[in-house]
């Protein structure tokens, strides 16, 4: 949720859905917005899912944070391809691609997540009983 809302702030008032030019590339507005978003809530995500929502993995920080943070770029690319396909090739406003792109890959993210970044190995789970 945090996420869908500085993206779509971000593309609204701080670049006007207009495109960015870097100097050496220019990103269109809704590629921008998702890098902003992207920014602002890894390190967020990352200590809400360590600390919140599995915090029953004994997995080493370091690790996890590894981990955390391939699965987050492999999400990035899904969702800047999305986007790419829904706002360049079928003309969807970019707010609506986006959360179309979000319920997409938010479903992948906690799987990959639930199942390779925080995973609790059997012999936690035997402990617990």
């Amino acid at each position: 949720m945090l996420g869908f809302i500085i993206y779509s702030l971000s593309y609204t008032y701080l670049f006007f859905g207009r495109d960015f030019n870097f100097g050496f590339y220019a990103f269109k507005g809704h590629s921008a917005a998702l890098f902003v978003s992207f920014c602002v809530t890894f390190p967020i995500g990352f200590f809400m899912s360590k600390y919140v929502v599995f915090s029953d993995s004994k997995m080493k920080g370091r690790i996890q944070l590894f981990r955390y943070f391939m699965i987050c770029l492999f999400n990035l690319a899904m969702n800047y391809l999305l986007l790419k396909i829904f706002v360049e090739r079928l003309n969807v406003h970019p707010i609506l691609s986006q959360v179309i792109t979000v319920a997409i890959v938010v479903v992948f993210s906690y799987l990959a997540q639930r199942n390779f970044s925080f995973k609790v190995s059997a012999i936690d789970d035997e402990l617990k009983d």
